[in-house]
């Protein structure tokens, strides 16, 4: 290239470059980056877009829950009273009986022998005390004789209804109605004071038994509702009514320990099952409510943004009942008060928030599920 052809392009890139500096305001791509620039110095970052939810006020039913085992409304190991052998088996395992029926006959022929000597001894002292009653009208025998007859018909009687007593023991029967466990004895067996024979639960009716704090004492009433699970059986949900409370509070646990009714018609709770409970201990009155989604835990504490003006303040809460999609705050908030369901993650407090765009048409608006 020649030398002037060399001094004309330095000249024109100068001239340009020189151009573009002068009118750089001007110009599409360095006038709007400097623009926002500005307009981002000035102002800060732009709000964030988030969703928020007013508080509620509603009647919450406060509820407690613990753990406890079933037990049966009553049971009793069905044991022999006497020496004897089995002689006779009226029942089948896992049968139901009335109170009263005859489970196990032991041999007791010998007692019955007994027992129909004894019979006819006291006839005779019956006959003898009458007889002698007539005479004493007519003076033919003594006032002494009469009384003795007397006391020897007494002691007949006595001795008729000690054997009698102990025949009644070869009789096992059953004590109240319910359901009958695995038989422990064979015919033939001998069995001793004391020997097992089998066991009797009366489970139409299950008694709960749980510990629950101290603290909510104020509350409790005999009456109270529970719902109870087991895990045993999921799906199903039990119900009944507190019926005792513990007189005395555990000095370790500090903790009273109740006693609920459940009924168990269908006889699917066992006695011996592990349940969780769910006691209601009293009604709050127009409870605070926010949805769960806006609760940020921290430190062992629960916080929420409170959305004020376009503003988010931090806002340490105390939380009480819980409920599906709900929890109760039991301080912290105002009923007025609006709070921050989605963007926690890049909310501060003070920083400055806008509504959140609505989703597009076309698009399934999906409500939340706050309650």
């Amino acid at each position: 290239m020649k030398p002037w052809s060399q001094v004309i392009v330095v000249g024109v890139i100068v001239a340009t470059a020189a151009a573009a500096f002068v009118f750089r305001d001007s110009l599409p791509f360095f006038g709007s980056r400097q623009a926002g620039v500005a307009t981002q110095s000035a102002g800060g970052p732009p709000p964030l877009p988030v969703e928020t939810a007013a508080v509620r006020r509603m009647d919450v039913v406060r509820t407690v829950d613990a753990v406890g085992t079933a037990q049966a409304n009553e049971a009793v190991t069905i044991t022999a009273k006497a020496n004897g052998i089995v002689e006779k088996i009226n029942f089948h395992e896992g049968q139901h009986v009335r109170a009263g029926t005859v489970l196990v006959e032991l041999e007791a022929g010998e007692s019955s022998a007994r027992i129909n000597e004894l019979r006819a001894a006291r006839d005779a002292a019956k006959l003898a005390y009458d007889r002698a009653a007539q005479l004493l009208e007519t003076r033919s025998v003594a006032r002494a004789r009469v009384d003795e007859l007397a006391k020897a018909y007494e002691a007949a009687e006595a001795r008729l209804s000690a054997e009698r007593a102990r025949f009644s023991d070869s009789v096992i029967r059953a004590p109240f109605s319910g359901k009958l466990g695995l038989r422990r004895v064979s015919l033939g067996a001998l069995v001793r004071p004391g020997d097992p024979i089998t066991t009797l639960d009366d489970t139409s009716t299950i008694k709960l038994e749980f510990d629950i704090p101290e603290t909510v004492l104020p509350g409790l009433a005999i009456g109270n509702t529970v719902a109870a699970v087991a895990g045993a059986l999921p799906g199903r949900k039990f119900e009944g009514v507190v019926t005792t409370i513990d007189s005395r509070v555990d000095p370790t646990t500090r903790s009273v320990r109740v006693r609920a009714a459940i009924p168990n018609p269908d006889d699917l709770i066992k006695p011996g099952m592990f349940m969780v409970v769910s006691l209601s201990v009293g009604t709050v009155r127009d409870a605070i409510m926010v949805p769960e989604e806006a609760l940020i835990a921290q430190g062992g504490e629960q916080f929420v943004f409170v959305i004020s003006e376009g503003k988010a303040t931090r806002t340490r809460v105390t939380v009480g009942q819980r409920l599906p999609g709900l929890a109760q705050i039991v301080s912290g908030l105002r009923p007025d008060d609006r709070v921050a369901v989605t963007g926690l993650q890049q909310l501060r407090d003070g920083m400055r928030v806008r509504p959140a765009t609505p989703p597009m048409s076309g698009q399934p608006n999906v409500p939340k599920s706050a309650s």
